[in-house]
């Protein structure tokens, strides 16, 4: 069984870098490569349609990986806000404030249940950062499922 890290405010943040580094890089670089054969394009067609549609068509990788990415991290968000409001109304009875913003909400996802309460009050009058809130947390809740 893989042992789990304990989270904190130093090692919470995660990377993926096989989509970050590997896949978006090639296509990068095939573009890159591709280009640079288009650069006669301009002068004529001749012998350049393979090298544009080459160059398109990673051009389009690029785009898709990176909506992918942020449609994820998108449905990712909404998911932490209905968690954190149904863990807000569990202990306090009423929904989270609604002047907090959806990045104070997934910093305050990090906070224990006995500090959520107050901790969101603060972030919602005093308009702290995410990570202002995260530095307040003092008794760290990981959250081992975001990607």
């Amino acid at each position: 069984m893989k042992k789990e890290i304990v989270q904190n405010f130093k090692n919470h943040s995660k990377m993926a870098p096989r989509i970050y580094y590997i896949s978006i890089l090639l296509a990068l670089v095939g573009f890159i490569m591709a280009m640079s054969y288009c650069k006669n394009l301009i002068t004529g067609w001749s012998g350049m349609l393979l090298p544009a549609v080459i160059s398109a068509l990673c051009f389009s990788v690029i785009f898709i990986g990176w909506f992918s990415r942020a449609f994820a991290l998108k449905a990712q968000d909404r998911a932490i806000r209905a968690e954190e409001n149904l863990r807000h109304f569990a202990l306090t009875g009423k929904l989270l404030d609604s002047r907090l913003s959806i990045s104070q909400v997934i910093a305050l996802r990090f906070a224990s249940d006995e500090e959520l309460v107050a901790l969101s009050k603060k972030a919602a009058d005093e308009k702290l950062s995410n990570k202002q809130i995260k530095e307040q947390i003092k008794n760290w809740r990981g959250d081992y499922y975001r990607v």
